[in-house]
């Protein structure tokens, strides 16, 4: 259906003549005097005739732009701009947790699934760890103390680093 303004006036099929008063992003609010109240019509319905057209004096924003927007903003800001490769080795494997007891089950869980969890997992420290730098109100030394334990963690998670493709992308610890 076109776009209509508000005070476009409308004929509908069951509600008979209206005027729109109200637009969001799927209806238009309009108001039937034979009814004598305010309807939501999806914007996309094709029953209704126009009468008398009002131009909109803005173009409502469509779900599709927010959703691009949105997408490049966080391409823009986000830390992981690319995707950490997983080592061929690894492709199509599993991780299995056995349990300590007999009568439990093993749990089963793709090796890539895992990987990205770990991969998360890093990237909420750096999150963290930017967080902290920046911070206003901490001093450095609370910042420094604070970093002590991200580094901590990252050092923790060296284990995993057998599973990076690329050693840039691996967890490094304080070191020695």
């Amino acid at each position: 259906m076109e776009k209509l303004g508000i005070g476009t006036k409308i004929d509908h099929p069951s509600f008979g003549m209206g005027v729109v008063v109200e637009i969001n992003g799927e209806y238009y609010k309009i108001y039937f005097t034979k009814l004598n109240e305010v309807k939501e019509i999806d914007r996309e319905f094709e029953g209704m005739t126009v009468t008398d057209k009002v131009m909109p004096d803005f173009q409502p924003i469509e779900i599709v732009e927010i959703e691009k927007a949105l997408e490049k903003v966080l391409l823009k800001y986000s830390n992981n701009n690319h995707i950490v490769p997983l080592a061929n080795k690894w492709m199509g494997g599993t991780v299995t947790i056995n349990a300590g007891s007999d009568d439990m089950q093993c749990k089963e869980i793709p090796i890539r699934t895992f990987f990205n969890k770990i991969i998360m997992v890093r990237d909420r420290l750096r999150v963290l760890e930017q967080s902290i730098n920046s911070h206003k109100v901490l001093s450095e030394e609370e910042k420094i103390h604070m970093q002590q334990y991200i580094t901590r963690a990252y050092g923790s998670l060296t284990t995993f680093n057998v599973l990076f493709d690329q050693k840039e992308d691996s967890f490094k610890g304080a070191g020695k």
